[in-house]
């Protein structure tokens, strides 16, 4: 039986104008009512995510931040919160300078309410992108993005794809830093060995669940872990070949309720 569903957001339950259909909502709803939560698992801070969740249904917990934060979307209760320490954003921040010069930075920290960035990182981020946080982010110098923890470091470059900058910082091998992508034009960056796997087990263990127990869909390289890790999971049906790869099967696409979908017919079978 599943107790517990994990959905990444953008690229899975979220067309791309980033709404859920009525069906899709009415599906989540059934499954909440059955006592099994659906669980966001996605790289959005908390600010971006809450209007998001509201409009899915989506009342309990969430796994924001790539797997660095854990808020109850209702009471906004924090199981947890892992943070990439300012030694180790200073060393990925400076090597990457020396051995990718041009790579510029921004930060979120205070639990999603402040989003700080570099100038040159603000010149080339398209308007859509970052939404709703840069409204209202600040303008931070790198001594700044570097001095205090963060939820994520985020690093783009004005000539190298994101696939290809990820690779490169990994490559760098800085301790304390985890480097991943989600499809976007930047690359994210949680604390060494957070995970969206690592935080969906965390939480499991709190409420006394299973990884046998769990279904998990995705799309990203950044749900390759939760794919893997997840005693069922699936990947969408334009997801990422490593995402493909790591997922139990396939289901349909984004844009056309392939998620709910999958829990249809796992509600009809008896599993949900």
């Amino acid at each position: 039986m599943i107790r517990l569903v994990a959905t990444d957001l953008d690229g899975t339950l979220l067309r791309a104008d980033k709404t859920v259909s009525a069906w899709t909502r009415s599906v989540t709803d059934a499954v909440q009512e059955r006592g099994v939560p659906v669980v966001p698992v996605t790289a959005r801070q908390p600010r971006g995510l809450a209007p998001i969740a509201e409009a899915c249904g989506l009342t309990g917990w969430a796994i924001c931040v790539n797997g660095a934060l854990a808020q109850h979307l209702g009471t906004g209760e924090v199981a947890f919160e892992h943070l990439v320490q300012p030694e180790a954003l200073a060393r990925l921040t400076s090597a990457a300078r020396e051995q990718l010069p041009g790579t510029v930075f921004a930060t979120v920290r205070d639990r999603g309410a402040t989003f700080g960035l570099e100038d040159d990182y603000r010149a080339i981020t398209g308007p859509d992108d970052h939404q709703p946080a840069m409204a209202a982010s600040v303008s931070m110098g790198l001594e700044q993005i570097v001095d205090a923890p963060a939820l994520k470091l985020l690093a783009r470059h004005p000539e190298v794809p994101a696939l290809e900058l990820a690779g490169q910082l990994r490559e760098l091998g800085v301790e304390g830093v985890h480097v991943t992508t989600s499809g976007a034009d930047f690359v994210e960056m949680a604390a060494g060995g957070v995970t969206k796997a690592t935080a969906l087990a965390e939480l499991c263990r709190t409420l006394g669940i299973a990884a046998d127990e769990v279904a998990a869909f995705g799309d990203a390289p950044n749900d390759v872990e939760m794919l893997t890790w997840a005693g069922q999971s699936w990947a969408m049906a334009e997801a990422d070949q490593e995402a493909v790869a790591a997922a139990g099967a396939r289901c349909g696409s984004n844009e056309d309720d392939g998620v709910a979908r999958q829990l249809m017919e796992l509600m009809r079978a008896s599993q949900l």
